[in-house]
């Protein structure tokens, strides 16, 4: 058996957390070390909470981490602005970003998947890593083709930084290879509180819930004559992400291209 060697940024997250325990709990994978912010020279036993673990260094500076460690894959679970430079250091040093951080813009996506075409190496970035949300989202776009008039509810806890979520768009965005844009309402409906009609993608809206308590939950509402149709995904644990983790890491290994959204390599 041959074991891939991954690095985790952001172990002490609550993401990260989950990410070291499947990781060390998966036979066919090694973690080799950890990308803190804190911490640095220390070990990953050495830190509260990750006592059971053994032999994995930690270092604050990819690069460093880089230069010292053997590393198949980097997973990285921590914010958009230091994902994508984690992502770009690691492409240069031949190994596979999986980033489940959302917030990414078109930019960066696109000039991930320029370097992944230099490198020919694989690059996973997900929105979402529960197959459950990933099924949701296919299945959103099946019934676009059906129902033209839609709205999407996106549900998190309120530490969440970006809004909309990134599954939302992306929901939004295999939506629209299905439905031409359209302006949904009444044509002339006003606000009488700004934003009340939420975010806006091709016509359809898209409402941000923050809120203690919630994990990651979302639904898209469908509307025509007479029915409406409701697809549904709820997060209750951040454990429910992991299996799609997995996926992503096991699929970069042999999959030498760039890949946005994990519905893209599940069959």
């Amino acid at each position: 058996m041959t074991m891939i060697k991954i690095i985790i940024a952001g172990p002490r997250g609550r993401m990260g957390r989950e990410a070291v325990k499947l990781v060390t709990n998966t036979n066919q994978f090694e973690l080799v070390a950890v990308l803190d912010h804190k911490f640095d020279g220390m070990m990953l036993s050495d830190i509260e909470g990750f006592q059971w673990t053994s032999n994995v260094p930690v270092y604050t500076d990819i690069v460093k981490c880089l230069e010292s460690v053997e590393a198949d894959v980097l997973i990285d679970l921590t914010t958009p602005e230091v994902g994508m430079y984690h992502a770009k250091t690691a492409l240069e040093f031949k190994v596979r970003p999986v980033v489940g951080t959302t917030g990414f813009t078109k930019e960066n996506l696109a000039e991930l998947q320029r370097i992944c075409e230099e490198k020919n190496l694989g690059c996973i970035i997900a929105p979402n890593f529960a197959i459950g949300a990933v099924l949701m989202m296919k299945f959103s776009q099946m019934a676009a083709k059906y129902f033209s008039d839609v709205e999407i509810i996106e549900m998190h806890h309120d530490q969440k930084l970006d809004a909309p979520s990134g599954t939302a768009v992306k929901t939004a965005e295999m939506i629209s290879v299905v439905r031409e844009a359209k302006r949904q309402g009444h044509p002339n409906e006003k606000e009488t509180l700004a934003g009340a009609r939420g975010a806006e993608y091709d016509g359809m809206h898209i409402h941000s819930v923050r809120l203690p308590g919630l994990i990651a939950h979302q639904q898209v509402l469908f509307g025509s004559d007479g029915q409406t149709l409701t697809i549904r995904h709820d997060s209750y644990n951040r454990s429910s992400f992991m299996s799609g983790v997995k996926v992503a890491v096991e699929t970069v290994m042999n999959h030498p291209k760039f890949v946005y959204g994990l519905e893209n390599i599940l069959d």
